[in-house]
């Protein structure tokens, strides 16, 4: 979740403190601080939906590209003939002339 959204952490919802009043707490003070709330839940519930789609969506992609047959590897330009002669060459150099002699 994007956190510069969300304005309250649970710390602040539980350390809140209102004002009393001789009725109990004053009633405009808790509003707005549910009111807060509240804005900041919508605005966690919309992030997670987000969240959950682009999951979602990620999740087919990958489904998707899993099922299809891997791309054979492209080679640069190189043939069977050119892979024997560095092999050639290749064990010329390892093993010496005197295999070829």
């Amino acid at each position: 979740m994007n956190s510069d959204k969300i304005r309250l952490t649970a710390k602040d919802i539980l350390e809140k403190e209102f004002k009393t009043a001789v009725r109990g707490y004053k009633p405009e003070d808790v509003d707005k601080f549910l009111d807060v709330i509240i804005k900041d839940y919508e605005t966690m519930q919309a992030e997670i939906e987000e969240l959950q789609q682009e999951n979602a969506r990620l999740k087919r992609l990958a489904d998707e590209s899993s099922k299809r047959p891997a791309p054979a590897p492209q080679s640069a330009g190189t043939t069977n003939f050119d892979i024997l002669k560095r092999l050639s060459n290749l064990e010329k150099h390892v093993f010496g002339s005197k295999l070829y002699e």
